[in-house]
C-alpha cells in the first residue's frame, strides 16, 4: 500500500529543529516525506550546521500528490518566498484545503503566496508586523489552527505544533 505524501519545502539555513523534528514525526506517523529545494539531491545545511539533502526540485513537484505541506523556519523562508514555483505550490495546496504547517519565519512564504489575508496565525515575533501587514490576525500562542493552516512560533512549540498538524491531516 502506497503511503500518503507530505511535502517539506526548504533551502539552506532552515532552522534545524523545525525541519528535522517534523520530518521524523511524519515518518513515525506513517507518511512518505518528500523534501524539496531548488535542486533534487542537493546537499543542504541547516542554520545550526546540520547537513541534509533534498529529494527533488520543487520545479518537479505536483502539489496534487501531497496531503500536506510543512515549511520550516530559520533563514530559508526568506529565500523560498522569492520563487514563483514555491508560491504556486503553497497556493495550490491551500486552495485544495490541505493542511499547511508553518513555524517561526515560514509565515514569510505564506505571505508571499498571498494566503494570509483574513487568517489567524502565529510566528516568531520578529515577523509579527509582516503577518499583520499581510492581513493576518497575529497572536502569541504556541500553536494556532485556522482552517487548514497550522502555525507555531519556535522550536519550543514543536510538540504542540506537530500534534495539531497530525490532527489536521486526520480530519
Amino acid at each position: 500500500m502506497e503511503k500518503e505524501k507530505i511535502l517539506i519545502l526548504t533551502d539552506d539555513y532552515a532552522e534545524d529543529l523545525e525541519l528535522l523534528y517534523p520530518y521524523y514525526r511524519m515518518i513515525e506517523a506513517g507518511y512518505d516525506v518528500v523534501m524539496a529545494s531548488d535542486a533534487g539531491g542537493r546537499g543542504l545545511k541547516g542554520k545550526n550546521g546540520v547537513p541534509y539533502k533534498s529529494d527533488v526540485s520543487w520545479e518537479d513537484i505536483d502539489a496534487a500528490e501531497f496531503v500536506g505541506l510543512l515549511i520550516p523556519g530559520g533563514w530559508a523562508p526568506d529565500k523560498l518566498r522569492r520563487y514563483d514555483k514555491v508560491k504556486a505550490i503553497v497556493k495550490e495546496i491551500n486552495d485544495a484545503g490541505k493542511p499547511i504547517g508553518i513555524i517561526c519565519h515560514a509565515g514569510w512564504v505564506t505571505i508571499s503566496a498571498g494566503i494570509m489575508k483574513g487568517r489567524k496565525a502565529t510566528s516568531t515575533p520578529a515577523i509579527k508586523d509582516d503577518m499583520e501587514n499581510a492581513g493576518c490576525t497575529w497572536v502569541n500562542e504556541e500553536v494556532v489552527v485556522d482552517g487548514n493552516l497550522v502555525s507555531s512560533r519556535a522550536p519550543m512549540d514543536l510538540p504542540a505544533y506537530m500534534k495539531a498538524f497530525i490532527k489536521a491531516l486526520e480530519e
